[in-house]
């Protein structure tokens, strides 16, 4: 007998603690780099930026930002920035930022100290759940993830997890928008390749909040920059300063391909991303000093013997690597790799990546994993690996607790009382105790089919199907009030009607 809508809900909801995402507890993270290393990376971004340059489309407001500021730029837009003043934008930009619910009553911390989980990002198909054959992605397809991330305990908030593909203007990047906005109340993360979107957007969120300057307070939405490596474009400078000059968060990162885009060797491809990452940020202190936009990007590497972007063990290196040099700068690390894999659809080796790179998180601490549920190399997306990597980030959290030690927990009277042949099965401290570190799994652990179980031959991919049909048929997230719809569609209207039509 399936559960109610009510009884649903009450599943979704946990008895973690109030800071559910706090991870800097009792074990540290993992650092991989001597303090050598990692200087001498750190050192080698600084020099990139001041001998080689990075491109900055010419003919935008930030020709004359960075002239003034003393960097150099060539008539082609090559910037270079010389170190002193890459290190003192460094050290203006926010470390932290709070992201708000729609209703603007709760926040997640984005800082050095906590981990979020969002679905994403930008995939253009998704797996038929009738067919199980993977299509090109639509709007419904959008508000079905949205609104099944929206009933998930351990999911914090949304990303634009796909696209709708029949509709990939101006207008379509809003209306992406309000598609999140529509089905849940949770933080969003937003990007976008036009600068209008990101501006329709801005005031859309500000009419949520009541006007540009609550919006400011209660930022309701981070936006993603997402810059080719050492290059940003029009589209990414004006949405850098647009975002930074409104109060809304920034993540600028590219996404190197070592042994294509970037140089193979790990560390030739980590000072490249921290080159782009500071590029971006110093553009972003040159418009609202103070601001918090934070380097992203992460680095992956050509497979050698297929040419496609892969190889595992050297995207693992490189994540912790580039999260520890973050860590130093105390710098929030934003795009944890947690949460996809390169598998063509949701199968066993979709499960083994997922599973190795969610956990790979309890080592390398990100701030976020915006890539849940994604698979085929970014390019498909999977309910079913969501709901997965949800489990996973209870299991995360669940371990980040650590392990209380005191009297009660080391039962040294208890024993002393038992005695050595006695038995605990039977003993109040045995029942009061027995699930106070235990992972509520709803897949593993104890859901897991026994010999003895009417379910003997249910395996992972069943039960998760069971359970994603049982979220999108009981789950119905908070609507938006109707005066604030219309205020929403005139938005949407004016911005079409000016030319954000089908390009």
């Amino acid at each position: 007998m399936r559960r109610s809508a009510a009884r649903l809900r009450m599943a979704a909801q946990t008895s973690e603690p109030e800071d559910r995402g706090l991870h800097h507890g009792p074990t540290a993270p993992y650092s991989l780099l001597t303090e050598q290393q990692l200087e001498e990376v750190f050192a080698a971004a600084l020099t990139l930026l001041a001998e080689t340059g990075v491109v900055f489309e010419p003919g935008t407001e930030a020709d004359a930002m960075f002239r003034n500021a003393g960097c150099s730029i060539s008539q082609d837009g090559i910037v270079r920035i010389p170190a002193e003043i890459t290190r003192r934008a460094l050290d203006a930009t926010a470390r932290s930022a709070k992201l708000w619910n729609r209703d603007g009553t709760k926040a997640i911390e984005i800082d050095c100290n906590h981990t979020w989980f969002f679905p994403g990002m930008t995939c253009i198909k998704i797996f038929d759940f009738e067919t199980g054959e993977a299509r090109a992605s639509t709007r419904n397809d959008l508000a079905m993830i949205t609104r099944l991330a929206d009933g998930l305990a351990n999911i914090d908030g949304v990303c634009v997890a796909c696209k709708n593909v029949s509709r990939t203007d101006e207008f379509g990047e809003i209306d992406e928008f309000t598609c999140m906005i529509e089905n849940t109340t949770k933080p969003l993360e937003y990007l976008c390749e036009n600068a209008r979107s990101l501006a329709a957007v801005i005031e859309m969120a500000a009419t949520i909040r009541g006007g540009h300057e609550k919006l400011r307070q209660k930022p309701y939405f981070l936006q993603i920059v997402t810059p080719l490596p050492l290059n940003y474009a029009a589209t990414h400078i004006e949405q850098i300063i647009m975002a930074a000059r409104a109060g809304v968060p920034v993540s600028t990162g590219t996404l190197p391909i070592g042994g294509a885009s970037s140089p193979v060797t790990i560390a030739g491809c980590m000072a490249h991303s921290l080159a782009t990452d500071f590029a971006g940020m110093m553009l972003a202190q040159l418009a609202s000093p103070g601001a918090f936009c934070i380097g992203s990007s992460d680095v992956c590497f050509m497979e050698p013997a297929t040419g496609a972007i892969g190889s595992f063990a050297l995207a693992s290196l490189a994540d912790m690597a580039m999260c520890q040099i973050r860590r130093k700068l105390g710098l929030p690390s934003l795009t944890g790799i947690g949460g996809h894999s390169v598998a063509r659809r949701f199968n066993q080796d979709a499960v083994w990546e997922i599973s190795s790179n969610m956990t790979q998180a309890f080592y390398s601490r990100p701030a976020t994993c915006d890539y849940l549920g994604s698979l085929d190399q970014g390019m498909t997306y999977s309910p079913h690996a969501l709901l997965l990597c949800n489990e996973l980030a209870g299991l995360l959290r669940n371990l980040w607790r650590g392990i209380p030690v005191n009297e009660e927990q080391l039962a040294l009277g208890l024993a002393k009382e038992v005695g050595p042949r006695g038995n605990y099965l039977a003993h109040r401290h045995t029942a009061v105790n027995c699930r106070a570190q235990v992972w509520n799994s709803r897949y593993f652990g104890a859901n897991i089919p026994l010999s003895n179980s009417a379910k003997l031959d249910q395996d992972l991919f069943d039960r998760i199907d069971a359970d994603l049909r049982e979220h999108l048929e009981n789950h119905v997230p908070a609507g938006l009030a109707p005066h604030i719809q219309v205020k929403l569609k005139m938005i949407q209207q004016r911005y079409e009607r000016a030319g954000c039509g089908q390009g």
